[in-house]
């Protein structure tokens, strides 16, 4: 009879604590006023949140344990974390409606979580239900990272409430996403690739919190343009399925007539 292997995987699991530990000093940072800092800190906790699972599966070292430790690193990182900070820079100052709105953000970040979860190997791997909280995350700290410690007026405050109710109800909204899980490091991709990521990462140099604002941002949109345009495809399909039931109808009426016709000549 063997026995159950104890302990756990040290390798995807030091990610996670390495993940964990970035969103804990983001909250850190924001409360001390260090905002650039914090947001920053929540960016390399998603670089170590997309490696821990990448390198559980190339070690096999894959187990419900890293599984359900993941999920939790996730609710401080991309949850807890990301509401702290942008309630530390601007939404303490609004009273009980900033931290409202920052307790909205947390609360569907959680149920974000536990619906991806259930869904695990259930769902379309090419496509996120709802907008990824990593994506969530980084939109509101490279907002806060653009914005970063100057005079912030009354309008900027009142875009920064809206950013956060929207960022969480895009988690638990039905909207797709692309998870880009298709995309695989070791396939070949064109010569002029190679030099659109090089331009890019100049680009990141230069302004990476502008840059990664903006990208955040279109991607947030795109949940809206792949449901739409999704809507429209599924509307086609039935009117053209329509249209071919009625004219298989119309097909099988005059096969009828022409039968009745032959049948009274007889």
């Amino acid at each position: 009879m063997q026995t159950a292997k104890r302990g756990i995987y040290w390798l995807p699991n030091m990610l996670t604590t390495a993940a964990l530990f970035c969103g804990f000093y983001a909250v850190i940072a924001g409360m001390n006023g260090h905002f650039e800092h914090g947001a920053i800190a929540i960016f390399v906790a998603m670089v170590f949140d997309a490696l821990d699972g990448r390198v559980a599966r190339l070690a096999n070292a894959t187990s419900e344990f890293g599984a359900e430790y993941d999920s939790l690193s996730d609710m401080v990182s991309f949850g807890v974390a990301p509401a702290m900070l942008v309630y530390s820079w601007g939404l303490n100052t609004l009273g009980k409606v900033g931290w409202v709105v920052a307790f909205i953000y947390v609360a569907a970040a959680a149920l974000r979580l536990a619906r991806f979860n259930t869904q695990v190997g259930v769902a379309d791997k090419r496509y996120f239900q709802g907008l990824p909280s990593p994506a969530a995350a980084g939109l509101l700290a490279s907002f806060v990272w653009v914005i970063g410690e100057t005079d912030v007026s009354q309008f900027i405050l009142l875009f920064a409430l809206i950013l956060t109710v929207t960022s969480g109800l895009l988690m638990v909204s039905n909207f797709r996403y692309h998870s880009f899980k298709e995309f695989r490091l070791k396939d070949r991709v064109p010569f002029l690739t190679m030099l659109a990521l090089v331009g890019v990462a100049v680009v990141v140099l230069i302004d990476p919190a502008t840059l990664l604002l903006v990208s955040l941002f279109a991607y947030a949109v795109s949940g809206f343009v792949m449901t739409l345009q999704g809507l429209r495809e599924r509307r086609a399909a039935r009117q053209r399925a329509k249209s071919t039931n009625e004219q298989d109808e119309n097909t099988a009426d005059s096969t009828k007539n022409v039968a009745a016709q032959v049948t009274e000549l007889k």
